[in-house]
């Protein structure tokens, strides 16, 4: 494992002031998963964060492992969400458990924190994924793609809190996102600045359903989940294991074919193989 990413500055900022989209995804996927039949099992949160995801997710059941690469990260998590078990690690590596569904929200999978990151990686994480979950069993996640650095039309965003102040610069380009990040937090009567630079792959939504369906998996791109619905820039996808599988398939020619498409090309509608095509519709309720 290499760089980490989110010290403590900036981890309690995401903790106070960014964790939204955590909390208003996750009733939509904990419903999406009580619809499947998928209750009270493990449920694996890659790049969990602070928590929020697996506060919810424990709340309502289910046992969570949460992984992640941030040590300060992981401190506030086991404070936010005492009843999951986490543990430091990087998605393209971190052992899986046997487990009902796993998540991985807010662009998680494109972090080059790890220097594998990239569509390689993203590929190798669908088999492992496959493999880890149950027959019928269910994978959530998001990726940023080409225009995500632009935000409400600008690429330099200022945000505050009590007691922190955040600035974030982002630029764009050969398939990379970069965000130059400065930090304040009130110390005293001063300020204690930190900065960090992160850097993500992004990832073509097309390429990723491909994927998807290579790996074996029934996929279908969302719209948001829930009532967090996506902004340009970032695509969300819930994949299936087909209830029938108990191992992966062998690969198969003409992926895209096999799985469907899974967008109209907007990214809101979806279509998936008739047997399990009903469960994913259920999921996007």
């Amino acid at each position: 494992m290499e760089a980490t990413g989110y010290s403590d500055d900036l981890a309690y900022v995401h903790h106070v002031g960014f964790e939204g989209f955590a909390e208003r995804a996750a009733p939509w996927i904990l419903g999406g998963l009580r619809r499947a039949g998928l209750r009270r099992g493990t449920v694996v949160d890659l790049g969990c964060g602070s928590g929020a995801f697996a506060a919810r997710a424990t709340a309502a059941g289910h046992r969570v492992v949460g992984i992640d690469v941030s040590p300060s990260m992981l401190a506030i998590a086991r404070r936010r969400a005492p009843r999951a078990t986490f543990r430091r690690g990087s998605f393209a590596d971190a052992a899986l458990p046997r487990c009902d569904a796993v998540v991985a929200l807010g662009e998680v999978l494109g972090y080059r924190f790890d220097r594998r990151a990239g569509r390689p990686a993203l590929r190798r994480l669908f088999r492992r994924v496959f493999d880890a979950l149950a027959p019928g069993g269910m994978f959530v996640f998001d990726v940023a793609g080409p225009g995500r650095a632009t935000v409400e039309g600008a690429n330099v965003r200022v945000v505050r809190g009590d007691d922190w102040v955040v600035l974030v610069r982002r630029r764009e380009g050969r398939g990379r996102l970069v965000r130059e990040i400065a930090t304040f937090r009130r110390e005293g009567r001063g300020w204690r600045g930190t900065e960090e630079t992160h850097v993500l792959v992004l990832f073509r939504p097309d390429q990723v359903l491909d994927d998807l369906a290579a790996a074996g998996f029934v996929g279908a791109q969302v719209a948001g989940f829930g009532r967090e619905r996506f902004p340009a820039g970032l695509a969300g996808f819930v994949a299936l294991k087909p209830p029938s599988a108990d191992a992966r398939p062998a690969p198969r020619r003409g992926p895209r074919a096999a799985a469907g498409r899974a967008t109209d090309g907007g990214g809101r509608a979806s279509r998936s193989r008739r047997s399990t095509s009903a469960r994913v519709r259920g999921a996007r309720r």
